[in-house]
């Protein structure tokens, strides 16, 4: 998991680079979208935590 977030890291900071042209900005938002990629990650499995589903057997 760890170095997938990395490596997404990297992919989103790179595409930003060539977009925005500043590396320093491409890092911060790359480092910003890994956060909120994180957070909205955690907050959906600790939804589906919650969530029970009746099936029958």
């Amino acid at each position: 998991m760890i170095i997938y977030r990395v490596l997404m890291l990297a992919l989103t900071t790179g595409i930003t680079w060539l977009l925005v042209g500043n590396v320093n900005k491409a890092l911060n938002i790359g480092i910003a979208i890994s956060a909120v990629k994180t957070v909205i990650y955690y907050l959906y499995e600790r939804t589906w935590d919650h969530i029970t589903l009746s099936m029958p057997p």
